[in-house]
This record gives C-alpha cells, sequence and structure tokens, in this order.
C-alpha cells in the first residue's frame, strides 16, 4: 500500500468517528442463570449476585448482576457477526479486515455503572466509533487502534451505563517473535537444568511424594513427632520407625531472603528463598513464587503450589494464598489512603480462559481454539477483557464486602495472561472523597504476571458511612 492509499484508507476509517449506530437490544433479558454461570466462571462468591435471602436484606433489595458484566448482555454469542451497513463500528471492522487486519486484540476498557442491572432488565445499546489511531507497529503487529463509546439502557430508556473500548486490528505474523528478541538479546542457547536434589534413602519417600502430588512431612511412627529435613531417627522416643504425614499446603512466611548476584541462568528471577512453617508446625526452605520481592513479608499466609522446571524435577513452592472474602462490608471512614489490599494469586488455566470467554459470550476464537490462535500470531488462547474485568471485579469485592456499590472501572491491559501462568493481583488506595454525602474510595488495580502487568486500572467504590446501615 502507497503511502497515498494509506491515507486514504485512514481517511476512510475515520470518516466513522462521531457517527453512531442504531440501537441493538441484548437477545436475552437479565437472568440469574447467566449470573451463576459468571459468577462459577470468575469463582466470584458474593451473595448479592446468587443468594436470594441475603440480597433482599441487602442495599439492593434484590438479586443484582455483577457490574462488571455490562457489555455481556448485548454480546452476540455463538453465532456469526451480521455485517450492519448502518453501524459505523462494522463499516469500520470491515474496512480493516478486507485490508488484512484480521486478528484483534482488546486494549482498554473503562465501564461507568449508573444503577446495577437486575434480572429482567431488556438492555440495548447505541455504539459510536470515537477515534482510529495511525498504523502502529506493535509487538503483536502493524494494526489500527479503534475506539468505541456504547451508552445502555433497560426498557424503559433509563442509560444504566456507559462504556469507552479500544481494540487493536492487527495483521498476523507482522509482531516481533520470542525467538527473534532472545537471539538479539544473546538469549538463544538452551538454558540449563537446575540443580538435581541428592536423593537418599532415608530422603526418596519426600521426592517420591512430590510426583505424585503431595508435600510429605517425616513422622515417627512410634510417638508421632514430625521432622524436616528427615532424620535416622526419633530424638523424643528414640525410634528408628519413621513413616510420614502429607501436609495441607497451607503456612505462612517465617523468614524470607531475596539472592540477587550471582545470577544463574537455571533459575527464574526474581528469587525469592523463604522459610515457611507449615500448619504441621515443621519449616520448610522452598521458592516465594508469584508476587514481587518487595511485597513479600514475614507472617505472609502462603499455600503450596507445585512446580516443574523441567520435566524431570519436581518441587514444592509456595505463592501467596488468595484473601479471605469479606462477609460484611467496610465503612469509609475504615478506610486509609496508601492502605494496600492483600495480594491474590489467579492461576491461569485452560478450563478459566475458556469458561471465562463462554460466561462473557466472547467466542473469538483466539480465547479458546489454540490452533487458531497460533495461527493468528500468538503463542497460545489468551484471556480476554472480560474476564480480566470480571476478576478485578471479584479481588475488590472480596476486600470491600458485598455491599460495596462499584461506579466504575478502568482498565488496560498488556501482557497477555496465557495458561500455565499466574496472574497475582494487588491493590492500593489512592484517594477518598466524599460526595453528597456519599463516600466514595478510589483503588488501583494491578495484575502482573511472568511477562509483566497484565492488567493496571482504576475503580472508584461508593461505601457506606460510619453508622449507616447496609
Amino acid at each position: 500500500m502507497t503511502e497515498a492509499d494509506s491515507a486514504a484508507f485512514l481517511d476512510e476509517l475515520r470518516s466513522h468517528i462521531g457517527r453512531a449506530g442504531k440501537p441493538e437490544t441484548a437477545r436475552d433479558r437479565v437472568n440469574q442463570p447467566m449470573i451463576r454461570h459468571w459468577c462459577d466462571a470468575m469463582t466470584d462468591h458474593n451473595p448479592v449476585y446468587t443468594d436470594e435471602e441475603f440480597a433482599v436484606r441487602s442495599v439492593h433489595g434484590r438479586i443484582v448482576a455483577p457490574p462488571s458484566m455490562l457489555n455481556v448482555w448485548t454480546m452476540r454469542g455463538n453465532i456469526p457477526r451480521r455485517f450492519d451497513p448502518d453501524a459505523p463500528s462494522s463499516l469500520a471492522l470491515a474496512a480493516l479486515d478486507g485490508a488484512g487486519y484480521t486478528s484483534v486484540v482488546a486494549t482498554n476498557s473503562e465501564h461507568e455503572y449508573l444503577r446495577y442491572l437486575r434480572p429482567g432488565d431488556e438492555i440495548s445499546e447505541v455504539q459510536s466509533v470515537t477515534d482510529v489511531s495511525d498504523e502502529k507497529h506493535t509487538a503483536l503487529g502493524l494494526g489500527h487502534f479503534l475506539s468505541t463509546a456504547t451508552e445502555y439502557s433497560n426498557q424503559e430508556g433509563e442509560v444504566v451505563g456507559r462504556m469507552n473500548f479500544r481494540i487493536l486490528k492487527f495483521k498476523p505474523g507482522t509482531g516481533r517473535t520470542d525467538s527473534a528478541e532472545n537471539e538479539e538479546n544473546g538469549e538463544d542457547e538452551p538454558r540449563p537444568l537446575r540443580p538435581r536434589p541428592g536423593i537418599s534413602r532415608d530422603t526418596e519417600f519426600f521426592w517420591s511424594g512430590l510426583e505424585a502430588g503431595e508435600l510429605r512431612i517425616q513422622q515417627c511412627t512410634g510417638c508421632g513427632r514430625l521432622y524436616h529435613p528427615p532424620m535416622v531417627r526419633c530424638t523424643d522416643c528414640g525410634g528408628y520407625e519413621m513413616g510420614y504425614q502429607v501436609a495441607s499446603g497451607k503456612g505462612t512466611i517465617y523468614s524470607f531472603v531475596e539472592p540477587c548476584y550471582p545470577k544463574l541462568r537455571s533459575f527464574d528471577y526474581p528469587y525469592v528463598v523463604g522459610l515457611v512453617e507449615l500448619e504441621e508446625g515443621t519449616r520448610l526452605v522452598t521458592n516465594i513464587v508469584d508476587i514481587d520481592p518487595d511485597k513479600v513479608a514475614v507472617g505472609m499466609p502462603v499455600e503450596l503450589v507445585m512446580r516443574k522446571p523441567d520435566p524431570d524435577l519436581t518441587l514444592p513452592v509456595f505463592r501467596p494464598q488468595r484473601p479471605q472474602r469479606r462477609e460484611t462490608t467496610l465503612c469509609f471512614d475504615e478506610i486509609e489512603v496508601g492502605e494496600e489490599l492483600a495480594p491474590c494469586p489467579v492461576p491461569i488455566t485452560a478450563t478459566l480462559i475458556v469458561a471465562g470467554a463462554i460466561a462473557s459470550r466472547d467466542y473469538q476464537d483466539v480465547h479458546h481454539d489454540r490452533d487458531l490462535a497460533i495461527e493468528r500470531g500468538s503463542p497460545d488462547i489468551f484471556m480476554n477483557i472480560l474476564t480480566t474485568s470480571g476478576l478485578c471485579g471479584r479481588y475488590i469485592n472480596d476486600w470491600a464486602g458485598p455491599e460495596a456499590l462499584m461506579r466504575n472501572l478502568k482498565i488496560r491491559l498488556g501482557a497477555p495472561n496465557y495458561p500455565h501462568d499466574t496472574m497475582t493481583m494487588s491493590a492500593s488506595v489512592v484517594a477518598k472523597t466524599e460526595e453528597s454525602g456519599k463516600g466514595l474510595v478510589e483503588v488501583a488495580i494491578r495484575g502482573y504476571n511472568r511477562s509483566g502487568d497484565h492488567v493496571t486500572g482504576t475503580t472508584v467504590l461508593e461505601l457506606p458511612m460510619e453508622g449507616e446501615s447496609r
């Protein structure tokens, strides 16, 4: 495409800016089965979404849908996307497809929640194109960012929410590959294996247990005392008959250190060595994973996860435990600016990615079909932005309580969430304001994986004032 052709093409795309399409009504009304399906996929246990008895007593007075489901209701589902000549976004997408920009990934989502949706609501949307970027050379490939604004109304014409959304339409096969980056950085040589453990007759039970998915602690069969590292005989009763007990996998960090130099190519960095005190009372030298080193703290609750740095080695490492969900709602006066939320790991599995895509009625092939995802330039299927929104909402509501009201959620995606990784959520309170007698709290959110930040953004919550019943 010549420079003149590119300019003409961009002018064609931008001719749709500011134009609104016709109202589109959701195929189904807001309903309990879809809400439950979403909550199951996100493991969101907020009772205002699924527990009728709790919801009736809540600030909502009845069951409501998770606010991050705002744009789920008008998703078309598993049917072919129809071309609508009266919809500016359809015209822009068709033009991009025709020019070879056939792959798509969402990059930004900004929700504004004016009212929580309730079962029975019939949702309609009106969408307009707000911006089309110049051609950009991104890591995924050459492409254009397409931005839209959508307003959502119910059957009575009441505006219930708004969304600003941005996608990247790019040409598959035009991005940078990991192999090219590794060669450029001199990292194309095979990585050496991690050192192998010394396994003896007295420790073989421990290593075979890891292969079976168990963390085994040596136990005296005579008096029941637990030992780690393993002993030849019991120092309490003197017995030589030693068995084992399978640990729960729960514990707390007793001590930790971050070795920084020299770095060894057989290890993943950042590298944190921790002494974990297990629930059973023994301590284990291990690695603390799936958390930034500066967030690791003595006393932090952690849980066991088995990792295989190579096919022939299984190691027991520990990551932060998912924080417990609050059963009561925080008050505005209980919150302090600068307060940090406990980190929350989210294991990224193919099941979570596919379940989230289906629950959000997003049947883009890159979220469920590995072969087609690879064909479009991705190493694997990856999480869609609606699932990320749902996980952000779950994390924040678990911290704030079931009746905290989310006013908005603004997120931006970075490194994709691929299977066999972990996204660790963290957040901090960045502002508190009072507005017409309402207590508003702004929270900055971050979710990161081994490749970097997957999601960054903010949300504003409305919390009850002190003494206000909720």
